[in-house]
């Protein structure tokens, strides 16, 4: 009897995440990774050009983060975390507040990006019914922004394909496009006009990821986080993606003058290794919350609330991230990209290689095809063509894009980028 495959089990129990299973082929079955690298059971190897959703900045197996799972496990896997606390979660939280960008003063801990930004969403619009002022019932949000895929977290995400078969059941969200150009003084005043109303203002800092790998200005930002200052309205920093590194700062929110009252965290916070998401606030927003009324508590919470090994695992994180040679990689990454770009892809056919451009570790651009959509089919032709070649890409659509792992080897990301080079060949004369 012929033995059945991982792959083949796969496909008789597994739902994928963001997979047409009518049209998608046999799963890659991965059975370990190490560095950049994943490799699968027939011995091939790929480099992890993506760093696995963005989430595993250090890259596989990191034996250093290995170890402080294991040690937290052997001494307390998890504990209910309302009326208790542990070792994990105070020092992590107490490392990130002292890093963050803005005058954060606590740390609610959830499970992954859209739980942190559906965290911060509750927070913003309970704080101004904590407050009784009436009347501050919008939230304002960038249009192509994506911000998560719970119920939430779509409402403030740019309306599209991900959202479409949800709409009736979103709610209402006032939409701006990105602060560059013509649009600044639009927007300005938008939020001006719109400003009694409006509870919150969420965006994701200089780079749109899921939306396209949209890079804007920051002064752009700047500008109407200045105005959002002036009317009392509340900001929140979506920097599930651009923490920790990926836009060349330790967060993206450091490259502007006004910081936001609320941020959230996830992905690259434990390294790509456990489910852990972190909402920050200010202490006036805390304080909103402080109340002999019980009504006014903040009824929100998470069976995996703080877990300790995911504390552990973000600590151990931290520790990489904030040594020299991880600082000094993500520079020689973000250098290399731009060198890159400027030398070598900026020259490639722009009758086929659309927009080139690089923001810290994340490189991007658009293929010329008929159709400019996430379900464009031209990202499965890339992604085949690039698996045959021992990497793993995966487009939005048309948008081709880069975000490696800080650990990547200088060999690895060449190869990376003479790939990127031999993209234009696989559309030239179609």
């Amino acid at each position: 009897m012929n033995k059945v495959s991982l792959s083949q089990r796969d496909q008789q129990v597994i739902w994928h995440p963001y997979t047409q299973h009518q049209h998608s082929g046999m799963p890659i079955p991965v059975i370990r990774g190490e560095g950049a690298l994943l490799f699968d059971d027939a011995g091939n190897s790929y480099i992890d050009a993506i760093s696995s959703w963005w989430v595993n900045i250090h890259g596989h197996a990191n034996p250093y983060i290995a170890s402080k799972i294991y040690q937290q496990a052997l001494h307390l896997e998890h504990v209910i975390f309302a009326g208790f606390t542990h070792e994990p979660a105070v020092q992590l939280a107490e490392r990130l507040l002292k890093i963050l960008p803005g005058n954060f003063e606590r740390i609610f801990y959830s499970d992954n990006g859209s739980t942190a930004v559906e965290v911060a969403i509750k927070m913003a619009i309970q704080y101004w019914k904590n407050k009784e002022i009436p009347g501050r019932n919008k939230i304002l949000a960038f249009r192509h922004a994506y911000h998560g895929d719970t119920f939430g977290a779509m409402s403030v995400s740019g309306r599209g394909l991900f959202t479409e078969a949800f709409q009736d059941f979103l709610f209402d969200t006032l939409f701006l496009d990105t602060p560059d150009g013509q649009h600044l003084q639009d927007a300005t005043s938008f939020i001006e006009s719109h400003a009694s109303e409006i509870a919150c203002f969420i965006y994701e800092p200089l780079l749109q990821a899921a939306g396209g790998m949209r890079i804007y200005s920051a002064s752009g930002l700047d500008a109407l986080l200045k105005t959002a200052r002036e009317n009392n309205i509340l900001c929140i920093a979506d920097e599930v993606l651009t923490g920790f590194g990926r836009t060349g700062r330790f967060f993206a929110s450091e490259s502007l003058s006004y910081q936001a009252d609320i941020l959230c965290l996830s992905k690259g916070l434990t390294g790509g290794t456990m489910a852990l998401g972190a909402t920050a606030c200010t202490q006036e927003i805390f304080n909103a919350f402080l109340s002999d009324d019980r009504r006014r508590t903040f009824f929100h919470g998470h069976s995996y609330t703080a877990n300790p090994i995911a504390c552990a695992a973000g600590l151990a994180s931290l520790d990489l991230l904030e040594k020299k040679t991880c600082i000094r990689q993500i520079n020689t990454i973000s250098e290399k990209n731009e060198q890159f770009l400027k030398s070598k892809l900026a020259l490639v056919d722009p009758a086929i290689v659309i927009n080139p451009r690089a923001i810290g570790t994340v490189l991007a651009f658009e293929i010329q095809t008929s159709r400019h959509e996430y379900i464009n089919q031209s990202a499965d032709l890339i992604r085949n063509e690039a698996l045959k070649q021992g990497i793993y890409l995966r487009p939005l659509g048309n948008t081709v894009y880069i975000m490696p792992p800080y650990c990547i080897t200088d060999a690895e990301l060449e190869k990376i980028y003479e790939f990127l080079l031999s993209v234009p060949g696989l559309f030239r004369g179609n």
